[in-house]
């Protein structure tokens, strides 16, 4: 099988959708692999890198789209590339329809397989191809969180862990799966004080008997939220329904409950967000205040990691790109349950009910 990753174009956007080692492996299971120019380049990967490993570098994205019966990439496609994708082509990459009927439109034109990263589920429902950029997103949003809570970017002005004698600041973590949890952890490292809220019972006793002392579990309501606003310093927006879109959680009559430079990190945008004046914003320009409350809501988080995040996703992308490329995708997914849920269109039908139901389709 011919496999080709192209350059990811989204703004501020330096992972890329396959390491050299994964890229190896391919090449090793007798498939040619074939990379655009400087693709790997933000994530520390030359062009030299893959050629030595024995693949093909092609010089534009035309080439690859041109030559590949699989793309691996990163983010979803965008407008740019909607023209070069081939009906029959096998595009495995986050695509995350539920934000953008414009995307879930037009790959059901191209009459391309789709297959998302963020639907293929495991019969636990972990979702194994979201979960390395869910931690890294999770621990980011403490980052960067904590940086615009600080006076010179709009914030309150204050340190998150507090020092002795001063109080540490309040987070509200609203959702305890990959992502919340793992902010948790940041936040109660750096000493602040924790609320991690979700509906799942199992979970908060799970995570009741994980975290620190300084991390507080609560179910979550309309009420117990909005009784938190008040003295909250940091939100996390952390809630994940599995291919649908968030539900608003935070509306923006809440935010008159908020005091002036809280900062709200919505890690959920990819999914339309959990917060309700939550609108996709870039590395670029990462924040804007709505009624003076901080809004954080960059929709590729992990991108700013590239390293990390590029090693973390080949590792978990790499068994299943290479039981398609061993099998072909219907017998990759008549195989693999798991991945047969992350498959999402297939010459122009859809079959997320959910998307039918949201786009009317």
């Amino acid at each position: 099988m011919n496999i080709a990753v192209p350059k990811e174009i989204k703004i501020q956007e330096f992972r890329v959708g396959l390491t050299p080692a994964g890229a190896q492996s391919l090449v090793q299971a007798g498939h040619s692999v074939f990379v655009e120019t400087q693709a790997g380049l933000g994530s520390g990967f030359a062009d030299e890198a893959y050629v030595q490993v024995g693949a093909k570098i092609l010089p534009t994205a035309a080439a690859i789209y041109a030559i590949a019966d699989m793309i691996i990439k990163v983010k979803e496609p965008l407008a740019a590339e909607f023209p070069l994708i081939k009906s029959g082509q096998i595009l495995f990459t986050y695509f995350h329809f539920a934000a953008s009927r414009e995307l879930t439109e037009a790959m059901i034109q191209s009459k391309a397989i789709c297959i998302a990263y963020e639907t293929v589920e495991l019969a636990d429902r972990s979702l194994p191809l979201l979960t390395p950029m869910s931690e890294v997103a999770g621990r980011m949003a403490i980052q960067v969180g904590a940086y615009f809570l600080g006076k010179p970017q709009g914030g309150k002005g204050k340190m998150l862990g507090g020092v002795p004698g001063v109080k540490p600041a309040n987070v509200l973590i609203l959702g305890g799966g990959v992502v919340g949890t793992q902010a948790a952890k940041m936040a109660a490292g750096l000493g602040a004080n924790v609320t991690i809220m979700d509906t799942n019972l199992a979970r908060l006793r799970y995570l009741s008997d994980v975290m620190p002392a300084n991390v507080a579990t609560q179910y979550s309501t309309e009420f117990a939220i909005q009784e938190h606003l008040p003295q909250v310093d940091l939100v996390i927006g952390a809630v994940l329904l599995h291919g649908a879109k968030a539900p608003h959680l935070i509306k923006k009559s809440d935010l008159s409950r908020m005091q002036p430079g809280t900062v709200l990190v919505d890690v959920a945008v990819d999914q339309g967000g959990c917060i309700e004046t939550c609108q996709p914003t870039t590395h670029e320009n990462p924040v804007y205040l709505v009624d003076g409350i901080q809004h954080y809501c960059v929709a590729n988080m992990p991108g700013a990691v590239p390293q990390t995040s590029t090693q973390a996703l080949t590792q978990a992308t790499l068994p299943y790109a290479l039981l398609i490329a061993n099998e072909g995708w219907e017998n990759a997914c008549n195989k693999n349950e798991a991945l047969n849920k992350g498959l999402t269109m297939k010459n122009g039908q859809l079959f997320d009910s959910g998307l039918k139901s949201l786009f009317n389709l």
